[in-house]
């Protein structure tokens, strides 16, 4: 069911997905639904998980046997891939807070944050700059992604073009560190 949430947040967009129109899809009743979540903010909180594990796949299978750019390369394509080909799911991890640790929440943004990091092993990066270099990936990559995914870039430089010469300007601020 879930899943079946997301696909449909992605087709309708996160802020359109209800539980009424998940059960039309599903052809069940919404009250059914309630034997499988606990209702709309279960289920968001449910696709933000399954949206930030799928990602932290994307992105971990991107950079494996990768390193410095051609892993921060990898990284980005796959994370704006991510969110371009799934909009609505990756829109529910938009500020959710994990309830603790064990939260699936935190459990699947932490693999994305550990396929981020390995990126950083390929830079010379001291310790306590990691999270501030996290952040800096984040920002570039979700930003940089999400606004292509609302067609935010509307003038004719190509896009591609774009986020090619994002990851050229991160890959040397990262060097330079």
């Amino acid at each position: 069911m879930v899943a079946a949430g997301a696909a449909l947040a992605d087709e309708v967009g996160f802020a359109g997905l209800t539980m009424g129109l998940l059960a039309e899809r599903l052809g069940v009743r919404t009250p059914s639904l309630y034997k499988h979540v606990g209702g709309q903010e279960d289920l968001n909180r449910r696709i933000a998980a399954l949206a930030l594990g799928q990602a932290a796949d994307a992105v971990g299978d991107a950079v494996q046997g990768r390193a410095g750019r051609d892993a921060l390369a990898a990284a980005a394509r796959a994370f704006r891939g991510f969110v371009l080909d799934h909009p609505g799911r990756y829109a529910a991890t938009i500020g959710q807070e994990p309830s603790g640790p064990d939260d699936p929440l935190a459990v699947a943004g932490q693999r994305l944050l550990t396929a981020f990091d390995a990126v950083l092993r390929g830079y010379d990066i001291d310790d306590r700059d990691v999270n501030h270099a996290l952040r800096l990936l984040r920002s570039l990559f979700h930003g940089f992604a999400t606004l292509q995914a609302a067609a935010g870039f509307q003038w004719s430089t190509d896009v591609d073009e774009s986020f090619e010469w994002l990851i050229a300007f991160a890959d040397r601020g990262l060097r330079t560190l």
